[in-house]
């Protein structure tokens, strides 16, 4: 137990721009209010957002999971990678390969060197390349009640999740950044999304 306030189980979303079907101006209001965390209460969620992560691998026994290296104030889930590699789970880290194509993945040891890559994301030093994860952790900009997730508009990870054999799909997302948009007819649904708050799935 802590002295933090309690955390509402179903945050309300927050509201779409005026034109409902803007995510540009959506994706600037969800930035800005993740931007505005209190770095304390940062921590504390991502401590949250990771132990509810491990818990579904272990649940799940997954031997394999692509994760994301944070940027822009995504959950920084340090903490967990380390653990799932102690509990030996393969991690991967995304690889862009190039700017219309699906996302490629390169096996990932907590610790390795790294470089940054033309888009100035960190992959390892060596890559490794790994053909498909079974399961994929991905960073959401924001999210719905229906489980489609907003990004920073370069489509690489819904192009991955096009493609076949799809890799069960984490939303990984802080709970207040839930929130109303129109899923477009190319989105695809993540399997689950895991917030601080707990995990929303089928």
């Amino acid at each position: 137990m802590t002295g933090a306030p309690r955390i509402p189980c179903v945050p309300a979303p927050l509201p779409a721009p005026a034109h409902a079907n803007d995510k540009s101006a959506l994706r600037r209001q969800l930035l800005a209010a993740r931007r505005a965390i209190d770095p304390a209460r940062k921590i504390m969620w991502d401590r949250e957002i990771g132990a509810r992560l491990l818990a579904w691998s272990r649940a799940r026994a997954v031997p394999e999971l692509a994760v994301y290296w944070p940027l822009a104030g995504e959950p920084d889930l340090s903490e967990a990678y380390a653990e799932l590699a102690r509990r030996g789970v393969r991690l991967a880290l995304p690889v862009v390969t190039a700017r219309a194509a699906p996302l490629a993945f390169a096996l990932w040891e907590p610790g390795e060197a790294m470089q940054t890559d033309q888009m100035g994301v960190a992959v390892p030093a060596a890559l490794r390349p790994l053909a498909r994860p079974g399961a994929i952790a991905l960073p959401c900009v924001g999210f719905n009640a229906q489980r489609f997730r907003l990004g920073y508009g370069g489509g690489y990870y819904d192009r991955t999740l096009e493609a076949a054999p799809r890799p069960f799909a984490i939303g990984i997302a802080y709970a207040q950044l839930e929130a109303g948009f129109d899923g477009a007819a190319h989105d695809i649904a993540l399997d689950l999304i895991i917030t601080e708050a707990g995990p929303q799935c089928i």
